[in-house]
């Protein structure tokens, strides 16, 4: 059973998180960022709930601690503020998931089983389509007796388009995965670098990526 934190003030919304989702996992509650991070240090926890207005320290900073400090522990925010600026600057301190309140639990309860199963992927380090293996660890897809090692910007981009299988991502969304917030590169650095993968694995008959004209692009798995 996987074990969640839920970082909630209100005492009232935080027990009904507890009470909702405690028949499908474990439930850790905490009532801010401090005795959260006192929670998270002893390990064990495999995805946080964060309200956003919090006294002291807020939810986008106590993300942004939790990143700088080197985890990788999926975060969902839940918040009455639901202006794209602050949808924007969860994503940007390091949610992975962002729900507005009131909060509909049979959807949340779908995005928690969405974000195990893709974090799942992320600490295994590896995907495997059919006979093709792509390994976080040494940046190789592999298939039967051949093994390619990829450039670094490359092997992320092909892990992940298929670390999300028919997610479509927009061309923003993979600058700021794949190159960082503040890069200065631009939409012809991501068509080069899917130029390159559609003919280093145009051979490939377990998978292909897809151009979604005017949105960005995503990748299909074949059998």
């Amino acid at each position: 059973m996987a074990n969640i934190l839920v970082v909630e003030d209100d005492d009232n919304v935080r027990l009904l998180l507890e009470m909702r989702l405690r028949s499908r996992y474990g439930v850790i509650s905490a009532s801010g960022a401090r005795p959260a991070l006192g929670i998270l240090e002893k390990g064990g926890i495999d995805l946080i709930i964060t309200d956003v207005m919090m006294p002291e320290t807020d939810g986008f900073s106590f993300v942004e601690i939790l990143r700088s400090r080197g985890s990788e522990t999926p975060v969902i925010m839940l918040t009455a503020k639901d202006a794209m600026a602050d949808k924007g600057r969860g994503f940007a301190a390091g949610c992975d998931d962002y729900m507005t309140k009131p909060v509909n639990f049979e959807e949340l309860i779908w995005r928690i089983d969405a974000l195990l199963r893709r974090y799942k992927i992320s600490n295994e380090g590896k995907i495997v389509v059919g006979e093709v293996v792509v390994d976080a660890a040494s940046f190789t897809v592999t298939k039967g007796n051949t093994a390619e090692e990829l450039p670094t910007k490359e092997f992320r981009l092909l892990y992940l388009l298929l670390s999300y299988p028919n997610k479509i991502f927009t061309k923003e969304n993979i600058l700021d995965s794949v190159w960082g917030y503040g890069s200065e590169s631009d939409e012809s650095t991501v068509r080069t670098h899917i130029n390159r993968l559609r003919k280093r694995f145009e051979g490939y008959e377990e998978f292909e990526i897809c151009t979604i004209r005017g949105v960005g692009y995503k990748a299909v798995i074949k059998k």
